[in-house]
């Protein structure tokens, strides 16, 4: 596995490095804190996980490490000396899998890596399930929004309106929420 890490010192960088080895990973690269070519390097490297050092990660430096990985989000796995609240919520919310205070030793990186990446992985299916969950209850609505419309143009029952929305549906080889969609629209249009 290929890790960019971005460490504030070579000293902790170095032992970043040696626990990456300990769990057979390659390290991508090591940069500084100033990250100013953080975005090429990202495209450069294509690193699978991004580790940060840093005494105290502040929301800057976190909404660089963010807007550079763009749409292609990728576990964040950060080594700090601060446990305030308010910088760990930061970390937390910019998408750090793992936040791990005063524990920069080389033997636990293996470990603290291998419980990241399956907490990233199980927030992505998660955020996933949240989506298509998203997707049908929109699609309910424009449903029954679209029944009511047809029930009320047409004089139809209830059922009638979801059958006829349902053969539309077939008939197109569209999906229920898209007919309904469609209806809905075409009504927006007329009215």
């Amino acid at each position: 596995m290929r890790v960019l890490v971005i460490a504030e010192s070579a000293e902790r960088a170095d032992v970043v490095r040696e626990g990456l080895q300990r769990g057979g990973h390659e390290t991508a690269e090591v940069v500084a804190p100033d990250m100013s070519p953080l975005l090429p390097l990202l495209d450069r490297v294509r690193p699978e996980v991004v580790v940060l050092q840093a005494r105290s990660p502040n929301l800057d430096m976190l909404d660089r490490i963010v807007d550079a990985m763009g749409a292609a989000v990728l576990p964040l796995v950060i080594f700090a000396d601060d446990s305030s609240e308010r910088t760990i919520s930061l970390a937390v919310r910019a998408g750090a899998a793992a936040y791990v205070v005063d524990g920069l030793d080389a033997p636990r990186v293996p470990a603290i890596l291998q419980v990241a990446l399956i907490r990233f992985e199980v927030l992505a299916g998660l955020r996933s399930e949240l989506g298509v969950a998203n997707q049908k209850l929109a699609e309910r609505k424009f449903v029954e929004r679209a029944k009511g419309l047809l029930m009320k143009a047409r004089g139809l029952s209830e059922d009638e309106a979801y059958h006829t929305l349902r053969r539309m549906a077939m008939e197109r080889n569209r999906r229920l929420g898209d007919v309904a969609k469609s209806v809905l629209e075409m009504a927006d249009l007329i009215n």
